[in-house]
């Protein structure tokens, strides 16, 4: 297990012109079931797919279409809740959410609104190290997590006169994960829902890919007095929190931060200005840096909820259950506290090397039978930094696994040195190969024969008495002598020997 201090949630405290303020956040999260069919179609889910080729008469609503429910999506459902220590409900049930725009076919939404099919769970989000330096973390509750069709697209910059509808979209799965409002300020909201993306990564159930929307979150931000939090939390009266705005679609962590930021400001500014906060439905303009009233906020009651008729409650087996959690992979954070028992590694590079399932199966395919300290810092120093200097992912990595295993093979071997692997790594990167090869073709051997060293070696002191009387001195200065050998050497000298020569002749 991890080693982490839980707080309980620290506030975002805004000071106004006249008190200070703090803010109150709750999510909704929309991922995309990563599926190859839609909720209640067999329609393909493929993107880049021309406009309204992938519509079923289920999805554009023609007369007599029933919806039949998609088993997978269901099933990536339970995953995800499994994955958030969620309990999931054997037994939960569709309903008809009405509203009416043009990319909305049917002109209304299948949804799970009284029955989802995953209830409470929660997330831990790590937030950095706290005023001791140890790590703390926060606990956001999730209320529920329920299965919804997602709506098609309205095209607007094609024509000046006319919109155009894409439908491919229309029916594709959304699992829609609601939060408590724990959530305390805009770097833990966009901490959580990036936590919540790892999670779904490595579950394999959305592709987090926000810049599509396939992730996108509602954000509902309301500000509070000091104190007010607390009474809520005794009492679980929504009164003392304040009004909340939801701020839709937002599809990028940095953006959501900004959104909150503005959006607090702009409610405080009203409270203190002696008005009210009106409840309502916002959207974020980046290029002003500031949100915007959408509309007024809709209630359960506006969409006139029912339980849809063409659908019969959807029960599961717990036995079905228990296969899916027999199948789950290892998360995050038992992957990070694995690297760090098993490897040694620090709290900083576990994180970095579990951040994704890629970057962490890699590392492991380097790691394994090696020192995983070595492995972890060939991984991230050398083949992460140069992949981001380049703008590549570990998936488009020119070097293997096994290649740069084999680099730190020829270094615990003696058979070069830390600078030459250097040179190796970068003929790995540009032309490829066979490490070992490498190293032999270009006369890269480390050389550990004494003689030559030791003659080298003679001749620097015979040539440098002030310097040698320097570092007779101060051992430190010893150090000169031993980079001059291996610049005599091309770098090829065994450091360690040649260090211990040279504390030899000096008398050190």
């Amino acid at each position: 297990m991890l080693d982490l201090t839980y707080d309980s949630p620290k506030p975002k405290v805004i000071s106004g012109a006249k008190s200070d303020w703090e803010l109150v956040i709750g999510m909704e999260v929309h991922a995309q079931v990563s599926s190859n069919a839609k909720l209640f179609s067999g329609a393909s889910t493929a993107v880049g797919s021309e406009p309204n080729s992938n519509v079923s008469f289920v999805d554009c609503a023609m007369p007599g279409m029933l919806p039949v429910i998609n088993e997978f999506c269901v099933e990536q459902a339970v995953r995800t809740g499994l994955g958030l220590k969620a309990k999931i409900n054997l037994v939960s049930a569709f309903d008809r959410k009405n509203y009416f725009y043009p990319d909305l076919p049917q002109g209304y939404q299948i949804s799970q609104l009284y029955h989802p099919v995953v209830g409470e769970g929660e997330v831990i989000v790590e937030m950095g190290p706290g005023p001791e330096g140890q790590r703390t973390a926060r606990r956001v509750r999730i209320e529920r997590i329920h299965l919804e069709q997602d709506a098609g697209k309205s095209i607007h910059d094609m024509d000046p006169t006319m919109s155009f509808v894409d439908f491919n979209r229309t029916g594709v799965a959304l699992m829609e994960i609601v939060s408590r409002p724990d959530i305390r300020g805009p770097e833990e909201a966009a901490a959580y829902v990036a936590k919540l993306r790892q999670i779904m990564l490595y579950l394999g159930t959305c592709d987090g890919n926000m810049q599509h929307g396939n992730l996108r979150a509602d954000v509902n931000v309301s500000v509070c007095r000091p104190g007010d939090y607390e009474k809520y939390q005794a009492t679980q009266d929504f009164g003392h929190l304040g009004t909340r705005c939801e701020i839709k679609n937002m599809n990028s962590l940095r953006f959501i931060q900004a959104a909150i930021e503005y959006e607090a400001r702009r409610q405080i500014a009203i409270l203190e200005d002696g008005g009210k906060v009106v409840q309502e439905t916002r959207l974020y303009d980046p290029d002003k840096g500031e949100t915007r009233s959408m509309r007024s906020k809709e209630e359960a009651h506006d969409y006139r909820y029912f339980p849809d008729p063409d659908l019969l409650p959807l029960e599961i087996e717990q036995a079905w259950v228990d296969g899916i959690a027999a199948s789950m992979p290892e998360l995050p954070d038992a992957k990070k506290a694995r690297f760090m028992g098993d490897f040694g590694l620090t709290d900083y590079d576990a994180s970095v090397l579990t951040a994704d399932v890629e970057s962490a199966r890699f590392f492991e395919d380097v790691a394994r039978g090696r020192d995983g300290k070595i492995a972890a810092n060939w991984v991230i120093n050398e083949l992460f930094g140069r992949l981001k200097k380049e703008g590549h992912a570990i998936t488009e990595s020119p070097v293997s696994a096994g290649q740069l295993g084999g680099i730190i093979d020829l270094i615990s071997a003696g058979t070069i040195s830390g600078k030459i692997a250097k040179d190796v790594f970068e003929v790995l990167y540009t032309e490829g190969g066979d490490p070992a090869q490498i190293v032999e073709a270009r006369g890269w051997k480390q050389v550990t024969d004494t003689g030559a060293i030791e003659a080298a070696l003679d001749e620097l002191i015979a040539a440098n008495p002030a310097q040698v009387e320097k570092a007779r001195t101060n051992a430190k200065l010893a150090g000169w002598f031993t980079g001059q050998v291996l610049k005599a050497t091309g770098g090829k000298a065994n450091p360690a020997v040649v260090n211990e020569m040279v504390a030899k002749k000096l008398g050190l």
